[in-house]
């Protein structure tokens, strides 16, 4: 059965005197529990849609629905409330704070949620432990890896134990050792939590080892390419 539904959604933008059509009646379906690569080339509207499926972002028409939440109807607020709750973002570049430590920006979701800083030190330190980072808690950005750090950023995403996982470009910064490993991180995560995971990626291989891989082609998803693993 479906979990996250996207339906006839519509996207565009206004850049300069042009109307730009990012999306078009677009149509997605993804199964609970299921791992969903996203290709095509830059430019093409993968991190737009995954802004709308995340609720960072409203499609000027169509709709979403997580679950039994239909994400577009929602108040900006409980909307707000909904994304931090139940989905974690994962980006290309991982957006950590360079003045707080690994601990500190894991745990960042917990407190903006007013969690006791005991309890979401206690959350965040047991995740960090699970991707292998209980030696670098109290690190700083600066001192970490390009790996360590993205890896760091999926602690963030995963700490609030979202239902719906969402990656863009995740390991595009990354030489194709580490890339590999966080991979197989990501896909070890998706399975070990029953996450919903859409990824978008330029990495044919990482899509590969997804469920499925669609084609997102003038502003629809044009193709479903088997995986192959």
């Amino acid at each position: 059965m479906a979990f996250l539904t996207a339906t006839h959604l519509n996207k565009s933008y206004h850049v300069g005197s042009q109307h730009l059509h990012v999306l078009r009646d677009l149509d997605l379906s993804i199964e609970a529990g299921e791992m969903v690569a996203v290709v095509g080339a830059s430019g093409v509207g993968k991190s737009t849609l995954l802004h709308l499926l995340g609720g960072l972002d409203r499609a000027d028409s169509g709709s979403i629905v997580v679950g039994e939440t239909d994400i577009g109807t929602m108040a900006d607020e409980a909307l707000t409330a909904f994304r931090n709750r139940h989905v974690g973002f994962v980006f290309q570049f991982h957006h950590l704070l360079p003045e707080f430590t690994a601990l500190e920006n894991a745990e960042m979701p917990l407190r903006i949620a007013r969690m006791t800083q005991a309890e979401s030190r206690r959350k965040a330190q047991t995740v960090l432990q699970r991707l292998g980072l209980g030696e670098r808690l109290t690190h700083r950005p600066s001192m970490l890896s390009g790996g360590e750090q993205q890896r760091v950023a999926v602690a963030r995403a995963l700490v609030t134990e979202p239902i719906v996982l969402l990656a863009d470009e995740p390991t595009g910064d990354l030489d194709e050792r580490t890339a590999e490993a966080l991979h197989a991180l990501l896909r070890e995560m998706h399975r070990e939590r029953h996450l919903s995971s859409v990824i978008a990626t330029h990495n044919m291989h990482l899509a590969a080892s997804c469920d499925r891989v669609l084609r997102l082609e003038s502003g629809r998803l044009t193709a479903d390419i088997p995986a192959n693993g």
